[in-house]
């Protein structure tokens, strides 16, 4: 064959081949790593992100971070895939998931520089990675659910994971409604079950001060009643769920009435009202005294509940339904005539009440004590998303050691010793792994010296100080940011989940190595292939 090239890919394609991919992609990677890097620790800093409508986001939260950045690059995009991750699993750590991921892969830039294959970074992170995870487990400290401490412990990791967030000031009140809350979902928690916080639903609200957060024990429903001759509290409430309208259905097909005279028309607006009341009647027949509906509430309907004293509302989303379904043990009633006695749940209490400048609705002293709502505040919408925000860490961080009882020690400490047993496990190997799993306790020792550059304190001194520590057996020392020195973190009560830091290295290491398995990228730019038009075809037919 002659020297002709052959042309296997389309006009616009690109592609990068060996070690142009691999740097494109590490450089890529390292980038986002350093955008979130400075958010890193309790002097982090807050990121501004503003969308293309304008939208403004402030936060210093890694997942929110990434989530909210427009980013075209593939390798990327798989950092932020680490961080959400994490996010969804454990909750918190989402911005050391990406620093860490980051530091790993400028590690193994290095290498590469070396002429040290991938294939040997890859194994000798993966063996640093179960090295790491082994000394999680080992170091972790077990926490006993029916010792005295417990809640005291479960408080203090809370505290931490909002003392980098604009709650800082106010997470010593904010921690004990994230205890409580937790708490309340895990008294019916069988051994071995997960804890779905989705079943703290969080209501979000300006208007007041962030430490007017509070927990409601029951359910908090952003609607208001629909008639004002509504009473505005019912005690001993008797809870009717219907997720059908209280309204005349409509057809399914088009139908038209003739109606010749006054009289004929009077009888069908009356025949409309009678069906109505009787809808109604079945409801005041139950012994019902409050209707919560999915669907809407017809005008004659609301004047005939208002007349016997019941409080409605209406326009509830399905999963509050559900939800309410759960807590009151009120059946889901799809057809008004079988409503019974039965069917109805209850509560102490059902009161309409003034929230800022709205009216919520709030269902109290359920059956199911275990259900509780966090009423988020705040002086305006960007802060109230901040303190949601910092409340899910917090309620993550808590959940996470209720559910997987072992705790670790922040400020570095953890890292620090990971680094300093890396190096130790690294002598046992032989060949280029050995490198390879230095690299990777490098990367690891690079959160403690962030930590200390973000809160204005010298890295340098900062390392040589932890690994002394570290080195003379000192495990729980980490940067004490408040002291600007290294000391003892667990008299300084900064604790952390075993659970979050396992996931942490687990993801980090993953991406790292995924991304350094990629030596070629092909991306193409054209528009794809487009059915051929009629005439193009052999037979002339039309497209089926």
């Amino acid at each position: 064959m002659s020297q002709q090239p052959i042309i296997v890919l389309q006009e616009d394609t690109e592609r990068t081949r060996g070690r142009d991919a691999q740097r494109n992609n590490i450089m890529a990677a390292i980038v986002i790593a350093e955008a979130v890097r400075t958010a890193l620790g309790p002097k982090g800093s807050d990121k501004m992100l503003v969308d293309s409508f304008g939208d403004v986001t402030i936060s210093n939260d890694g997942a929110t971070i990434l989530k909210e950045m427009d980013v075209a690059h593939p390798a990327a995009k798989m950092v932020i895939e680490v961080s959400k991750t994490v996010d969804s699993e454990v909750g918190d750590g989402t911005t050391t998931a990406a620093v860490l991921t980051g530091d790993l892969l400028r590690q193994a830039d290095e290498l590469l520089d070396q002429n040290i294959h991938p294939t040997t970074i890859i194994s000798g992170y993966r063996k640093a990675a179960k090295k790491a995870v082994e000394i999680i487990d080992e170091v972790a400290e077990k926490v006993d659910p029916s010792s005295s401490s417990y809640r005291k412990i479960l408080k203090e990791a809370a505290k931490v994971a909002m003392s980098s967030k604009f709650v800082s000031t106010t997470r010593e009140y904010l921690s004990d409604i994230v205890v409580d809350a937790v708490l309340a979902l895990a008294k019916d928690r069988k051994e071995d079950e997960d804890i779905d916080l989705e079943n703290i639903p969080r209501q979000k609200q300006k208007g007041l001060p962030v430490d007017q957060t509070q927990l409601v024990r029951g359910i908090v429903l952003d609607k208001e009643i629909v008639h004002p001759g509504m009473p505005k509290r019912i005690e001993g409430a008797k809870i009717a769920l219907l997720e059908t309208p209280l309204e005349i259905t409509k057809t399914e097909f088009d139908a038209k009435i003739s109606i010749s005279d006054p009289k004929s028309m009077q009888s069908f607006l009356d025949e409309e009202e009678r069906m109505l009341k009787n809808m109604v009647q079945k409801i005041i027949d139950s012994g019902a005294n409050v209707v919560i509906a999915q669907k809407g509430i017809d005008d004659v309907a609301q004047h005939f509940l208002a007349k016997a004293g019941i409080l409605a509302v209406r326009r509830i989303k399905k999963t509050d339904i559900e939800r309410i379904h759960k807590t009151t043990g009120a059946t889901i009633i799809s057809k008004i005539q079988n409503l019974t006695a039965d069917d109805l749940g209850t509560a102490e209490l059902v009161e309409q009440k003034r929230v800022g400048e709205d009216k919520m609705l709030f269902i109290e002293g359920t059956p199911k004590s275990s259900v509780v709502s966090i009423l988020v505040r705040g002086g305006t919408d960007h802060i109230v998303d901040e303190v949601n925000r910092a409340l899910n860490d917090a309620l993550y961080v808590v959940r996470d050691i209720v559910i997987h009882p072992y705790i670790t020690y922040g400020g570095g400490a953890l890292a620090a010793e990971i680094a300093m047993r890396l190096r130790d496990y690294a002598k046992t190997l032989h060949g280029r792994e050995q490198i390879a799993v230095n690299a990777f306790a490098d990367a690891v020792e690079k959160l403690p010296s962030t930590l200390a550059e973000n809160a204005g304190l010298d890295p340098i001194d900062i390392i040589v100080n932890l690994r002394s520590a570290h080195t003379s057996g000192n495990i729980t020392y980490g940067v004490d940011i408040n002291k600007s020195k290294v000391s003892c973190m667990k008299k300084a009560n900064v604790i952390e989940s075993a659970l979050v830091n396992r996931q942490i290295i687990m993801s980090a290491a993953e991406a790292a190595q995924m991304i350094l398995k990629i030596d070629d990228v092909i991306s193409s730019k054209g528009k794809g292939l487009s059915p051929p038009s009629p005439e193009d075809r052999p037979d002339g037919a039309d497209e089926d």
